[in-house]
């Protein structure tokens, strides 16, 4: 199977990485910095210029991008991969967008004949580099068997979770569990300091508990270390929770303390730490 991957940032050059283990594979890359795309293409990639020659003879194409503007403008913009697709190829966008962008991009690559499914992830960089990610997958049932053995290639849990905007639609209730998840681990651990425990203490206790979610332990690692590399970028999660906002307001439903951790990554993106992993709310939440 001809296969095209466009974005190799942090996780999408990574998912790639493991596409090239499929025998079954025949894998070109595209990228805007060369760098990623010289280092796959060291590995047994094929490299491409452009998004409409890194199509052309592709079966399926795999889009990993930061933004709903940026995931439009490479699909549909001046030189847009998407009319450059073999009628009837499959894009697969796993970038983190709200369910009607998703619902959109999916009728209009329709109407070029092309199909398109949604498959978002649940993970970071690690995951994403062991080849463990979760996919959350929106799309109908033929599609989903045709791209279910490449998605065993870059993950090990893959769910087929409804029609298409349904993978989008979920990964908006993950990343709102996740981004309050942290900013409440970090806001009773920074209490706990106040009440006399040590921050070495709280680190190795509270993420053991029963009411902790199990990212947490990876998460206190940073903390104890001061140390943010970036596996989730608190940009991208601030940017997910202002499309978790948006998709709550199209259907009138209140999301009051999700709005109000969308504000407080704003103020910790505003202070400079928009490039750490999200853990850094901690970071935030301590001194401002």
């Amino acid at each position: 199977m001809n296969v095209t991957f466009i974005g190799l940032g942090i996780m999408g050059r990574r998912m790639a990485a493991n596409l090239l283990d499929n025998p079954d594979v025949t894998l070109t890359v595209c990228n805007r910095s060369l760098g990623p795309v010289a280092e796959l293409e060291a590995a047994g990639a094929r490299a491409a210029d452009d998004w409409t020659t890194a199509v052309r003879d592709a079966d399926v194409v795999f889009t990993m991008l930061a933004s709903p503007d940026v995931v439009e403008a490479v699909a549909f913009g001046d030189g847009g991969f998407v009319a450059a697709m073999r009628d009837g190829a499959l894009w697969v966008d796993c970038s983190t967008v709200n369910p009607s962008f998703s619902r959109r991009m999916a009728e209009r690559t329709r109407e070029h004949g092309r199909r398109f499914a949604d498959a978002p992830v649940a993970g970071t960089r690690q995951p994403a580099e062991e080849g463990t990610l979760t996919f959350l997958v929106g799309g109908d049932s033929a599609d989903y068997q045709r791209l279910e053995p490449l998605l065993r290639s870059m993950g090990e849990k893959i769910l087929h979770v409804g029609d298409t905007g349904q993978g989008a639609s979920f990964k908006m209730l993950v990343n709102a569990m996740l981004a309050q998840s942290m900013a409440v681990y970090s806001e009773t651990a920074l209490l706990g300091e106040k009440l006399g425990f040590s921050r070495d203490f709280l680190m190795q206790t509270l993420p053991g508990l029963p009411v902790s979610a199990p990212f947490l332990a990876g998460k206190a690692g940073l903390i104890r270390q001061g140390d943010y590399p970036p596996q989730f970028p608190l940009e991208w999660m601030h940017k997910d929770l202002h499309l978790l906002a948006l998709t709550a307001y199209e259907h009138d439903q209140p999301m009051h303390l999700a709005n109000l951790a969308k504000e407080l990554y704003a103020g910790a993106k505003q202070a400079g730490r928009g490039r750490d992993d999200f853990a850094a709310i901690f970071e935030y939440l301590d001194n401002g």
